[in-house]
């Protein structure tokens, strides 16, 4: 598992990243459940970089949200905002 690089994360829009985070929060919970039940990883380091992308994503995601440069809200999520 080699590590996102935050060029790579930042070029993805919010329902990739939304995607690839559910699937490395998975892949995470699987490593984990395999290591409590006491079997050999494969790769022990494997652990510590699905955790550390995990982090690059909802930190790049938190900074996009906070400096307002977030994607553009969907049609549907616009249409409930507005107020008359």
């Amino acid at each position: 598992m080699p590590l996102l690089r935050t060029k790579e994360i930042r070029a993805m829009d919010a329902d990739t990243l939304g995607k690839k985070l559910s699937e490395l929060r998975d892949e995470l919970m699987h490593e984990r459940g395999v290591a409590a039940m006491g079997g050999a990883p494969p790769n022990p380091g494997k652990i510590r970089a699905l955790r550390k992308n995990i982090a690059r994503i909802l930190t790049i995601m938190s900074e996009e949200r906070r400096l307002g440069t977030a994607p553009a809200p969907t049609p549907k999520e616009s249409a409930t905002e507005e107020t008359p």
